[in-house]
């Protein structure tokens, strides 16, 4: 055991985490998300019994966004008159702001078929069992200074 990691945070997750390096992404998925078929050529990390938020949060202790890029988190767009709600953007945008001061402006949206091609190039993929639409997040790496 260590002490400062956060418990959700296994111990092949804080490996990859801390293989990764600047610029490189990784997608925190919902339940819905089709992370093995886009992580061909990614590491794919399960977490089924996680929701998106628990995780995001647990990884923001440990990772830094990127200050080098204008929106280092990526949502996935709502594609256009599907009635769906996205309220869990609002808890992602509320944890990231804790974290970069940025907040909401460190926050885009990608045409769903774009992210997905950007997932298939991601360094991990995160299969969450989040079960709310529209909840997958991309978050891009930036340089650790501490």
């Amino acid at each position: 055991m260590l002490l400062g990691i956060p418990k959700i945070i296994s111990p092949e997750l804080l490996k990859i985490l801390c293989e990764m390096g600047h610029g490189d992404r990784l997608v925190i998925a919902d339940g819905n998300f089709p992370s093995e078929s886009m992580g061909k050529n990614s590491k794919v990390i399960r977490m089924d019994g996680h929701g998106a938020c628990e995780v995001l949060e647990a990884i923001l202790q440990l990772f830094p966004l990127d200050s080098y890029v204008e929106h280092p988190a990526s949502l996935m767009q709502v594609i256009p008159g599907d009635p769906v709600e996205t309220p869990i953007w609002d808890s992602y945008k509320a944890l990231v702001k804790k974290a970069d001061a940025r907040g909401e402006q460190a926050f885009a949206e990608v045409e769903r078929s774009a992210f997905y091609e950007q997932s298939r190039s991601a360094y991990v993929i995160i299969a969450t069992g989040e079960s709310a639409l529209y909840a997958n997040l991309m978050l891009q790496k930036g340089v650790v200074t501490e």
